[in-house]
């Protein structure tokens, strides 16, 4: 049997329109991972296993080279940096828009404006180009209440419905990057276990494609 092959997935919404794009591909766990408290399961491919992590980590893991594979948002990977990453294809899933959001009616004035958000390097990249002026004030959740508790004037976030926006009294301005999955691969992995990799990169671009 070839070494083993460790596909790094995100927990959480990802997890659930990926695993059956692998199932497609013939990679499915050999066990129920709702029901598991395990991280790390082998599949119905010896050569192949998964690891579930935070989205944060899966590109941390792929870069270091702990997994070969990973699936991650591609917010992720804009706020992280691909060093050390190929990102060979687009899954097309987990779709959502990454927005500025304020209050409803909010006007800037001033010259600084105060940015609540979890993508600092992103926020502090967008702002520079629109030639603002920013504080960045970095969460990890609950956006929406920064504005509503006079700690920012702006937030920067994922956006899906909008729904969330909408009950905190909130509204989307700016659209920053229209966001999805991504299948991401660790350069050097690449080079030294080029055909079991490009076999799995292969097989899901053909589930991708819809083959």
């Amino acid at each position: 049997m070839s070494e083993q092959l460790t596909i790094a997935l995100t927990k959480g919404r990802i997890l659930k329109e990926t695993l059956p794009m692998l199932a497609r591909a013939g990679i499915e766990p050999l066990e129920d991972l709702s029901s598991s408290r395990k991280l790390l399961f082998q599949t119905s491919r010896e050569d192949v296993r998964l690891v579930i992590l935070r989205g944060t980590d899966v590109p941390t893991y792929v870069r270091h080279g702990a997994a070969q594979v990973g699936v991650v948002g591609k917010d992720i990977l804009m706020e992280q940096g691909a060093e050390g990453l190929y990102e060979p294809l687009d899954l097309g899933i987990a779709e959502c828009r990454l927005m500025t959001a304020a209050k409803v009616g909010w006007i800037h004035e001033g010259s600084r404006v105060r940015v609540a958000t979890k993508f600092v390097n992103i926020a502090r990249d967008y702002f520079s180009r629109q030639g603002m002026q920013v504080d960045l004030i970095k969460l990890y959740g609950a956006m929406e209440l920064a504005p509503i508790m006079d700690l920012a004037d702006v937030i920067v976030d994922i956006v899906d419905t909008g729904n969330t926006l909408r009950a905190n009294g909130m509204e989307p301005l700016e659209e920053i990057a229209r966001i999805s999955s991504r299948l991401v691969v660790n350069k050097a992995s690449l080079r030294s276990r080029h055909e079991q990799i490009t076999a799995v990169v292969d097989a899901l671009a053909a589930v991708v494609q819809g083959n």
